[in-house]
């Protein structure tokens, strides 16, 4: 039982390091030339931009959810007029990154750790090599720099559409006017609130390319090995995701002591 316990540790240290190596790796190529521009658009259209509709949907969504929720706390103290400002707080600040790290880290890390994964099993990677084209830069670097970019934007867009869908709620319910609703909303929130914590998504990107390509480029035994990269994928960015924001949170009010205030 010991050495089962043993060989389990040292195991999982292994592919934390090796997960390291291959994540510092993908760092230092993604500013080395030559760049795959025309792989890395494409890869920021796969990822990004077709993931759009996802996002926006789901913002609506949680943007409706969270003003009931608003609504129903703030009246308890008589402080209805506040529901939009608190919204945009709880959305630019943590809802809104967090929610969209988490919603793609099933989307494209599934489709990153199954896209590579088949192609290591088909032995289309080594085909790859065989022409002289750089697998890695070409494979992982382009979707790390497309995550990169696109989560951001998408972050963004996930503010953006779960204010919409809080506009939504609160017009249902007492028939406020939208320039009213975005007035109140954007009254208390600064850039301090907005750069922050739509920078970390770049770290999320970063941390969801990293490890589903790390799963994707080292899957074994066939269409098996294929399912099981996905599958790991999704959950090993969605932890990774979970406790980089923990630490990015906690670094954040540190450096910028104006966002702990409210």
């Amino acid at each position: 039982m010991a050495g089962h316990l043993y060989d389990s540790a040292i195991g999982l240290l292994t592919a934390a390091g090796d997960l390291a190596v291959f994540a510092f790796r993908a760092a230092r190529e993604a500013f080395i030339p030559p760049f795959e521009f025309r792989e890395t658009v494409r890869q920021i259209y796969e990822l990004g931009l077709r993931s759009a509709p996802l996002i926006l949907v789901s913002g609506l969504a949680v943007g409706v959810v969270l003003s009931m929720h608003t609504r129903a706390s703030l009246e308890r103290f008589g402080a209805e007029s506040m529901i939009p400002a608190g919204l945009a707080i709880a959305l630019v600040r943590e809802t809104g990154p967090l929610t969209a790290g988490l919603l793609l880290s099933g989307r494209i890390g599934a489709g990153i750790g199954a896209e590579l994964g088949a192609m290591k099993v088909t032995e289309q990677i080594d085909a790859l090599e065989a022409t002289a084209v750089d697998s890695f830069r070409y494979l992982v670097v382009t979707r790390v720099v497309a995550c990169v970019i696109a989560l951001p934007i998408l972050t963004t867009l996930m503010n953006f559409s779960g204010m919409l869908g809080g506009f939504i709620a609160e017009t249902i319910a007492t028939g406020m006017s939208l320039r009213l609703y975005f007035n109140r909303a954007f009254s208390i929130i600064d850039l301090v609130d907005y750069v922050p914590a739509t920078i970390k998504t770049m770290v999320f990107g970063f941390i969801i390319a990293t490890i589903s390509a790390y799963l994707g480029v080292k899957t074994e035994s066939g269409t098996e090995g294929v399912g099981r990269a996905s599958t790991r994928a999704v959950v090993f960015s969605s932890l990774g995701i979970i406790v980089a924001n923990v630490i990015l949170v906690r670094l954040i009010f540190f450096i910028f002591p104006k966002a702990a205030g409210g």
